[in-house]
């Protein structure tokens, strides 16, 4: 007998009140993902005037769109922040203040993008100047994942400092999804960083990184272990990263108490769990390489160490 539209309904109605921890029903208004998906890539065209527009963008009208632009934003992410806050609010925020406690935060983060711009222009030159494949500017503005991934972190950033829940994870998981990078929002990242293709690195919440730092993909820099779970709320789990170090693909660094001293170089695919002097060159040593011959691959062509 096939089922009903009505039968399913009962049954899924059913799991609902069977399987509640994955319900949010008769709760607070959360904020809505496609909105602030809207709102990001709005605040990417305001940090990147012209690159990410359909259209030529002339000096003569920058400030008519910047205004309408940023009115539009403004309102949008004061909802979305006010929606967090009564989701989560500040503990000595009383209720009857959450929608100006809101606007405050919105208008305070919007005065600081300015300052992420600069910032961003610092990141822009690393990847140019760090890449020799890398054609113009124009080029690595629009075409390299990493640029759309660290700026949303650092608008993410601004807000993960303010203590608004949920947006900024939002924001830099939106990123994520389409970059295959992870720059967790609370991450607190310096001037002129650049990770060349950036797929698949990860750069945990409490992870410290300073300025002119270099990374390849598969990067990771991580928690030495999370078994003790929210016992670990609030303490530095991830590594820190002082300046001018360059991070080979595929290594991993383990520890809020591991630092990388400046200046140095940690190779491919290493797996650090300590911290290294400035000026350091960290190698992965005796690793063996076996070279087999297509035919007959139970006898050994020959074995290699690097």
């Amino acid at each position: 007998m096939q089922l009903t539209v009505t039968q399913l309904t009962e049954r899924l109605v059913a799991s609902y009140a069977r399987v509640g921890g994955i319900n949010h029903l008769d709760g607070k208004n959360l904020p809505a993902q496609s909105v602030i998906a809207a709102i990001t890539q709005d605040l990417l065209r305001l940090l990147f005037p012209g690159f990410f527009d359909e259209r030529v963008l002339h000096s003569s009208e920058i400030k008519v769109e910047t205004a309408t632009r940023l009115d539009a934003v403004a309102a949008s992410l004061e909802e979305e922040i006010r929606k967090s806050f009564e989701y989560n609010p500040p503990s000595d925020l009383p209720k009857k203040e959450v929608r100006s406690h809101a606007r405050a935060v919105t208008l305070e983060f919007l005065d600081y993008l300015p300052r992420v711009r600069e910032l961003l222009q610092t990141d822009t030159e690393a990847a140019y100047n760090g890449d020799p494949a890398a054609l113009s500017r124009e080029e690595v503005i629009l075409a390299y994942p990493f640029i759309e991934t660290i700026a949303v972190q650092r608008v993410a950033h601004e807000l993960y400092r303010r203590n608004v829940p949920l947006l900024p994870r939002i924001m830099t998981e939106w990123a994520h999804r389409r970059t295959g990078m992870d720059l967790h929002p609370g991450a607190e990242i310096g001037t002129h960083f650049f990770v060349d293709h950036c797929t698949g690195t990860v750069v945990g919440e409490t992870a410290v990184i300073g300025n002119h730092v270099k990374m390849y993909q598969g990067v990771g820099l991580v928690a030495r272990s999370l078994s003790a779970g929210r016992l670990l709320r609030g303490k530095k789990r991830h590594p820190t990263v002082e300046d001018r170090v360059t991070i080979y693909a595929g290594a991993t660094i383990v520890g809020g108490e591991t630092v990388i001293g400046a200046g140095s170089t940690i190779g491919a695919n290493v797996f650090l769990l300590q911290s290294v002097p400035p000026d350091s060159l960290v190698l992965m040593e005796d690793v063996r390489v076996r070279v087999l011959p297509k035919k007959g691959r139970a006898e050994a062509a020959g074995e290699t160490h690097i």
